[in-house]
This record gives C-alpha cells, structure tokens and sequence, in this order.
C-alpha cells in the first residue's frame, strides 16, 4: 500500500525569524514542528547567543558552538547570516521579508526602527504580513524601554515570591518558565492572526510581552488574591487550596500524593488502613482538610513512611488515586510512558546519532514532522538567497566578499 503524504497545518508559510536565546526561538520552533518554513537570520560570525550559553556544548571545539540551550529550541529552522547594521544588509532583509507571511522579532522596543525593520515600515512592504514583537515589558508602558531577562520578570512577575519553602527565601523556577510561556503566547497569537488574514486578507501587529505572560500564568494564586486581598505566600510543595496535594515520606524519600477531590481522598484513606480519616469532621471535605493541613500531614507521613514509594505508588493507581515518585531529569527520560509517547527522539547530527526532546503536539492528520536538526550558523545562506531571490553564484560571493552575509 503507497504510503499517504500528511501535509502539515503551516506548510507553505514562510516565517522571517529575527529571535534568539528562548522565547522567541521556542515560538519559531513550533511553527517549524508545524511545518512552516522558518528563516533563522544570524550576526555574521557570531550568531544567536545562545550558541554560546554552556557547558554543555555537542562539539566544545567549533565557535560558535552549539550549546544544549541552543539545540532544545532550534529544529526545524534554516539559519541564513545577514548584517542589519548594514544598508545593504537591510535591503536584503526587507526582500525576503516581502515574501514572507510571519516575522518574528524579540528586539528592544523601538530597536528595530534604526535598521528600516520596524512594523510600520515592513508592512508597506508587505501588508499581510503578521509582525510578532517579543520583549520583556511590550511596547508601551513606563518599562517598555528596559530590556527584559526571564529571571528578572520571574522576580517582577510575582512567581518568585510564591515559590519555595514557607521560611526560605524566594526561589525560582528551574527552567526560563516565562520565556518559554511568552513564547507559546506568542505561537497562539500567530495562529490566531493567520487565521485573522484567512478572512480580513490583512495582516498585523502583535505585541507580547514577558511581564504580561507570567502575570498572566499566576492564575488562580492571583485570582484568589484579587479577590480575597490577602497576599499569597510561600507553602512549598503544598497547595494553597487541596489538601492532601504534596510531597510526602515515604520510607525511602519523597514522593507526591495529588489528592484532588473528596472521593479520590476515600480511596486512599482505604487502601492506607486510615477509613475514620475520611469520616473525621476535620478531614471529610477538601475545605476542611485545607483548614487542618498540619494535623492531617502528621497522621499521613505516620502512615506514609512504613512502606517504600513503590508500594505506594503500585497501591494507589489501582484505586486511582494520583500519586508518584519525584523524578530526576534521567530517570524522567527512562520513564515508560515518556518513552512510549515518543517525548525523545532521534536525529542525525554530524552523522551521529544526537537525543532531542521530542514535541508534545500530537494531530492526528497533520503530524508534526522532525525534518531538520538545529542548523549550523549560516548553513542555509545560499539555498535561501538563491531559493527567494534567485540570486547567482557570482552574486552570492560579492555579498561574502563585502561582509554583508
């Protein structure tokens, strides 16, 4: 049986990528999962920075090097190197720009005016094309001017403050979680806008920005504020509002019960050989568990920590009570369901074999597709200027010559 071409959602739209670093490029890697064609353009020589942000490195003696920050964000992209700071490095740029649907920016606010790369500028140019700015604090505001790191709107954004045990000291999150939100943000915006020109024949603007994403990924501990007043703090591991809902001892280290209503809170309270918990006045709602968290995680880790995770964990699925061990980042990639979900892949690299982290998008017609690993900086220069504009051999070598690409 001939085996069926699965065209992808984006197929056929060409996206203009000026980001580097995280979020922007983990936006420009979705769109590549979903088959667009992304133009990655690079500094001449050095390339994003993020090449360079290690160890660990795939090859320590390349420079720029290609870091493992570099690679989790960076499939399915074609790199081209082109010097904006150049007029005419710039006139390149705004011809494939013309050509393109998508343009993906994570600049300064205001920096890319200084090039002619501004959204008022390119859209004269190209009307329908969808310009998404990335920045730290948007467009506008008495911030937009600052420039925006993921660990400095982490502090700014509130989610330092409600992180970390109850007397330590704020803590962050141990991945860039704000740029890799604003970049999914900034995905959603994208396909949004698409679908925008798909009816109006009108592209836009978009705007989004690293304080508005991790204001808005505070959610329910924000809301509950908003609407009691009381300032969240710091619990831990526990939960502001389900009880039991947190790690636990067990006789061999720590695990996670998630508790989440009243039925599953029976279930466990059988299994454990603790049914007057579930009868208790103190314990037999989630509003009164919430009020007497202290008393009921004594009684738990009493009863908890004479058997191992295993025994825990074995027990409880079978009564669906949500639980398990804490993993560390190996034992997370040797994990049955993450291998069967296919949440690492390989490819080749170099004629080698290298790991990737796989996408979780899965769509039944329209898969996503793992066709290029992470492009060497600049590999893809001549394909696409010969590809959009049919540009020569002889051509190509003048602007080498002059240090344009």
């Amino acid at each position: 049986m001939k085996k069926r071409k699965l065209e992808q959602p984006l197929s056929g739209i060409n996206v203009f990528d000026l980001t580097r670093v995280l979020a922007g490029p983990t936006c420009t890697q979705v769109l590549g999962d979903l088959g667009a064609n992304v133009i990655k353009v690079e500094r001449p020589k050095s390339g994003d920075d993020s090449r360079n942000l290690g160890p660990p490195y795939l090859d320590k003696k390349k420079d720029p090097q290609e870091s493992a920050y570099y690679l989790s964000v960076n499939r399915n992209k074609h790199s081209i190197t082109i010097d904006l700071t150049t007029k005419k490095g710039q006139s390149l740029a705004k011809k494939i720009i013309s050509k393109c649907d998508i343009l993906v920016e994570n600049f300064r606010a205001g920096n890319l005016k200084q090039y002619g790369l501004d959204y008022e500028t390119v859209r004269k140019i190209n009307p329908k094309l969808i310009y998404c700015s990335i920045t730290g604090f948007g467009q506008d505001g008495p911030y937009s001017k600052r420039g925006g790191y993921d660990y400095l709107v982490q502090a700014m954004g509130g989610i330092m403050s409600i992180t970390g045990e109850e007397k330590g000291p704020p803590t962050k999150v141990g991945v860039g979680v704000s740029d890799i939100i604003t970049g999914l943000y900034s995905t959603i915006s994208i396909l949004s806008a698409l679908r925008y020109r798909d009816k109006k024949s009108v592209g836009q603007r978009i705007d989004v920005s690293l304080l508005d994403s991790q204001v808005s990924w505070l959610s329910y501990v924000a809301q509950g504020f908003l609407v009691s007043g009381k300032i969240p703090k710091k619990i831990g591991n526990d939960h502001p509002s389900i009880v039991p809902y947190q790690t636990i001892k067990a006789k061999d280290g720590l695990m996670v019960l998630a508790i989440a209503n009243d039925n599953q809170f029976k279930n466990f309270c059988n299994f454990a050989g603790l049914e007057e918990l579930y009868v208790d006045k103190k314990f037999c709602t989630n509003s009164q568990r919430v009020k007497n968290r202290k008393k009921l995680k004594d009684i738990l880790e009493s009863r908890i920590s004479k058997n191992k995770i295993k025994y825990w964990v074995d027990g409880l699925v079978k009564v669906n009570v949500p639980c398990g061990p804490i993993n560390n980042i190996k034992k997370v990639f040797d994990d049955p369901q993450v291998i069967f979900r296919k949440m690492k892949i390989s490819m080749k690299y170099d004629k080698k074999n290298i790991s990737f982290i796989g996408s979780p998008i899965n769509l039944s017609e329209s898969p996503v597709q793992y066709k290029k690993v992470p492009p060497k900086l600049g590999e893809d220069t001549n394909t696409i200027l010969k590809q959009f504009l049919k540009l020569n051999n002889t051509e190509i070598k003048k602007l080498k010559k002059d240090k344009i690409i």
